[in-house]
């Protein structure tokens, strides 16, 4: 009998040594919303959207390739645009509650230094292809083409300027974003970046 109360207590004492080791599993729930219908409680879940394309069929490797090469500078691109509009946005705001022409002026100037030391670097290691993508991005985003914005932002001189620059490397600081045109595959490639499905 005693030998059985030893054993007895031997085992109690290694179990609870193991159970002790075994990490017990955490709280893995969520809250979520619920809507009551008829006395029963349904959960309700907000499902992020699923945007589905057909599969693009490529009629050679040179244009599978070419496919690939814009959503490369897509996504290199599209952020800089992003960030165009939150700047354009930001420097109007300021701009509207500055009262002399002098002051908007000199913030202006300001605004422009400080952008060109953030990007400038970054944003002359676009290539060509990249800046003209960029062009249009930027209409997209802000719905003025970027010779409407440096026009409103710099005067009609340096717009242009610019835009005999940007001549020069065959682009148009005039071109327009054309969602149902020339620019479907873009704006899908757009969406399905901002929907995190590419």
């Amino acid at each position: 009998m005693h030998k059985k109360i030893v054993i007895y207590f031997l085992f109690s004492f290694c179990f609870s040594l193991a159970k002790a080791q075994i990490p017990m599993p955490q709280n893995t729930g969520y809250i979520v919303q619920s809507k009551i219908i008829d006395g029963d409680t349904i959960p309700y879940i907000c499902l992020r959207e699923v945007i589905i394309y057909p599969t693009r069929q490529f009629k050679d490797q040179q244009e599978q390739l070419k496919y690939m090469k814009l959503v490369r500078n897509l996504k290199k691109v599209y952020p800089y645009a992003k960030l165009a509009k939150n700047k354009f946005k930001q420097i109007n705001d300021n701009l509207a509650k500055l009262k002399s022409e002098s002051d908007r002026k000199i913030y202006t100037k300001i605004a422009e230094r400080q952008i060109k030391q953030e990007y400038e670097e970054e944003l002359k290691g676009l290539s060509v292809s990249q800046g003209r993508l960029l062009i249009k991005l930027i209409d997209r985003e802000t719905g003025e083409t970027s010779y409407e914005l440096v026009k409103e932002l710099k005067g009609s001189f340096s717009a242009f300027l610019w835009q005999s620059v940007a001549r020069i490397f065959g682009s148009d600081l005039k071109d327009e974003y054309d969602s149902e045109g020339e620019d479907k595959l873009l704006e899908q490639l757009i969406l399905l970046i901002e929907n995190g499905q590419l």
